[in-house]
């Protein structure tokens, strides 16, 4: 179970960055860049539910919660950030994809430290 929370979590990890790269390259100009930003917002979120499953097994088993919640956090941001985005309320989905992104970056480090 920890390999596969380390492996969802990287996995997650390089959506949310796909998603900083594809957002900073529809901005400069290139506007063919939104419908990718908009397709890997759902595919990077929706690897954050199967994330959820896996730390849902990992805390059953080795009852250690803190995955499960930081996973669920994420989802409750995520899910906000699809919304703004949405809605083009840039001034809240800027700062809450760098949260985002911060976010998902310290919770792998911390994964892969986990013994």
């Amino acid at each position: 179970m920890r390999w596969t929370l380390r492996i969802t979590s990287a996995l997650h990890l390089a959506g949310v960055l796909g998603q900083a790269l594809l957002a900073g390259l529809f901005v400069t100009g290139d506007v063919d860049m939104l419908s990718l930003h908009e397709g890997n917002a759902g595919v990077t979120h929706s690897l954050l539910y199967v994330q959820l499953v896996v730390a849902f097994f990992f805390w059953r088993r080795r009852r250690t919660a803190w995955p499960l919640w930081a996973t669920g956090a994420l989802i409750v941001a995520e899910t906000l950030q699809v919304w703004a985005g949405q809605e083009r309320v840039l001034g809240l989905h800027f700062p809450l994809g760098m949260s985002i992104f911060g976010a998902s970056a310290v919770m792998t480090l911390l994964l892969w430290r986990v013994r």
